[in-house]
């Protein structure tokens, strides 16, 4: 993932969208991923930054690259964010399942009982970003409403 911390960061310290659900479980996640105690003394804007990937961010990451650790702590920390919000919505435990080759391809999966709620294919995932944190939190709602859909919609297959 871009990690410059030359770049003037684009997420402030005042946005919105910090207070959004989804976002604050995404801090939760990246903060207990966090097992050398980077994050604690970052602002919560700081630790979302690498996420937002604006066209200059965007143009400086290779197109052909494999995922570093980084990036895939916070894919794992989307999903789990998502998976979590759907368990609150649903009442069901909802089990994220990433399966990402090193080259970055792969599937995000989300499981409630028997039920696949969300299938997404992932590639280039060395490029994970968002144009904003609002785009993220459009990106995340629209995720979690088809899940809690099909959770609705089949829920003796999700409490299997």
């Amino acid at each position: 993932m871009y990690d410059a911390p030359e770049q003037q960061p684009v997420v402030l310290e005042d946005d919105a969208a910090l207070q959004q659900p989804i976002i604050r479980q995404m801090l939760v996640q990246l903060r207990c991923m966090d097992s050398y105690g980077t994050y604690d003394t970052w602002s919560d804007a700081r630790v979302l930054d690498p996420l937002v990937l604006t066209k200059e961010r965007r143009r400086a990451i290779p197109v052909v690259g494999d995922p570093d650790e980084t990036t895939l702590a916070r894919i794992k920390a989307y999903y789990n964010a998502i998976a979590q919000m759907v368990e609150r919505e649903t009442g069901l435990l909802a089990v994220p399942v990433l399966n990402i080759s090193h080259e970055g391809f792969g599937r995000a999966l989300i499981l409630v009982g028997k039920l696949v709620a969300l299938d997404k294919t992932l590639r280039d995932v060395h490029r994970f970003g968002f144009d904003s944190l609002d785009a993220l939190v459009g990106e995340a709602e629209k995720q979690l409403g088809k899940a809690a859909g099909l959770v609705a919609a089949h829920r003796d297959v999700a409490e299997l």
